[in-house]
């Protein structure tokens, strides 16, 4: 148990991460407390996939010295997903953040319960 742990330090670290984000997520009633637990799953998620990617010995795929052979670079693919992934996050935070400020000047309040009965008594 102990050695399969190590081998798979990094994706153990990634899935407790992915785990601490989501209960974040899930059980704070603050906007910005949940833009956070988001943002550590998408850490998570790169941590994931670099770890996944990453074999030993191997070098990034850029050919240098003339060296062509597919079993001198690591793979690509979840480096580019990572960044593809990391300008995604940016965004959809940069979003969320701009749509929690619009909430608070309208609301004076980060909390979801309260927004919600604010919700509620505004319908009436």
């Amino acid at each position: 148990m102990g050695a399969n742990l190590f081998a798979n330090f990094g994706e153990a670290v990634a899935m407790i991460l992915f785990g601490i984000g989501f209960t974040n997520l899930m059980l704070q009633k603050n906007l910005i407390k949940k833009i956070i637990g988001l943002n550590i799953m998408d850490s998570a998620i790169y941590l994931f996939l670099a770890e996944k990617g990453y074999i030993a010995g191997r070098t990034a795929p850029i050919v240098v010295d003339g060296i062509q052979s597919v079993e001198a670079y690591i793979n690509p693919v979840p480096s580019g997903l990572v960044l593809t992934g990391i300008v995604v996050s940016v965004s959809v935070t940069a979003l969320m953040l701009s749509l929690t400020i619009r909430l608070y000047r309208r609301y004076h309040t980060l909390d979801l319960d309260e927004i919600s009965a604010l919700l509620k008594k505004e319908g009436k």
